[in-house]
């Protein structure tokens, strides 16, 4: 059974007057589709797979708003309408009890979020666009970055429309980027944490570069050079392991983490910095593999007399101090060191 709605080129008056009234019009998952001055050609823009990342929508809702008309076609999927329209507005990453639908673009598509992802494939397959963004938001307060398959100026080209900032990894986690390598070019986009104005403002900034310009993949001037950070590795508690979040060690939990966590984001981080506190030793409590399934834990973490440090000097990002969502997803990605792309 078919679930997302299609629109085609709305009014300004058809969606309501707020974000808010966008979603509840949408009522569910959504393809608007954007007639463009070139209608040979196809982009592709994904948002809100998760429910609490709204950016990416914002700023669809102002393009759509300001009747503005794109330099070619746009297919526009919104993926998790009644996630973010559970009270409170934006706070529910999905639905209590369902799967993660950026974990689900890959077989066997099963279940409600699987059906939807495959549908959504479908969708991206019917129109074969030239190139596809993912707009999220961060779990935390960060900077902006995006994230590759793989290196190339393809991808270089469509991150650089956003940041200046891209992550190359190979991990196989069913996440919508995922299909670059088999159909076309595709980025996903963390522009921000979600509560920050700054994330909102790059969402609608890169947007508009996106829609308008004649030309986004190689060939194209980048908007600056790239950082690339390679190969990074998501650092998992264990089943069962208690997290916490604190100034001093939480009696409670087998893990306090530093609550000014977010604040090394991006930030490379010396082997002597102290993340946190545990109880236990370090495979009891974590878990990190690399592309390859290889545990890489040792050579991540270390622990001296109950308190965690990095293993050796690391960049960290996608740090996030929500219980919920670090327990859920992961704690963080590390990658030992940053280079800048030629």
């Amino acid at each position: 059974m078919r679930r997302v709605r299609f629109l085609r080129n709305p009014l300004a008056t058809e969606i309501g007057d707020t974000v808010e009234e966008f979603l509840q019009i949408l009522g569910g998952p959504a393809s608007v589709f954007l007639d463009g001055r070139d209608t040979r050609r196809t982009r592709a823009l994904v948002t809100l797979l998760h429910g609490n990342e709204p950016s990416g929508l914002m700023a669809l809702f102002r393009w759509i708003k300001s009747g503005r008309q794109p330099a070619v076609n746009c297919v526009c999927i919104i993926g998790s309408v009644e996630a973010a329209l559970r009270p409170p507005l934006f706070s529910h990453r999905m639905l209590p009890g369902v799967r993660d639908l950026n974990r689900c673009f890959k077989p066997p598509f099963e279940g409600a979020e699987g059906l939807l992802a495959e549908e959504i494939l479908q969708i991206l397959r019917v129109h074969h666009p030239e190139a596809v963004i993912d707009l999220h938001n961060t779990s935390g307060s960060g900077p902006a970055f995006g994230v590759c398959t793989h290196l190339d100026r393809e991808h270089d080209a469509l991150v650089s429309l956003f940041t200046e900032r891209m992550i190359v990894t190979r991990l196989n986690l069913g996440a919508l980027m995922e299909i670059s390598e088999h159909s076309y070019p595709t980025v996903t986009v963390e522009v921000g944490g979600r509560l920050d104005e700054r994330a909102h403002e790059l969402a609608w900034e890169g947007l508009c570069r996106y829609f308008d310009r004649d030309r986004v993949l190689a060939g194209d001037e980048p908007v600056w050079a790239l950082e690339v950070l390679q190969d990074p590795v998501r650092l998992h508690l264990n089943p069962g392991v208690t997290l916490a979040y604190g100034e001093v060690p939480d009696s409670t939990a087998d893990v306090t983490l530093r609550q000014d966590m977010e604040h090394f984001n991006f930030a490379t981080v010396g082997p002597d910095e102290p993340l946190g506190w545990i109880r236990g030793d370090l495979r009891s409590l974590f878990w990190a593999q690399d592309a390859g399934g290889r545990c890489v834990l040792s050579s991540l973490l270390r622990c001296v007399g109950g308190r965690l440090y990095p293993a050796t000097a690391t960049t960290l990002f996608m740090i996030t101090t929500n219980v919920v969502i670090a327990r859920s997803d992961c704690l963080f990605y590390a990658v030992p060191q940053a280079r800048v792309s030629p």
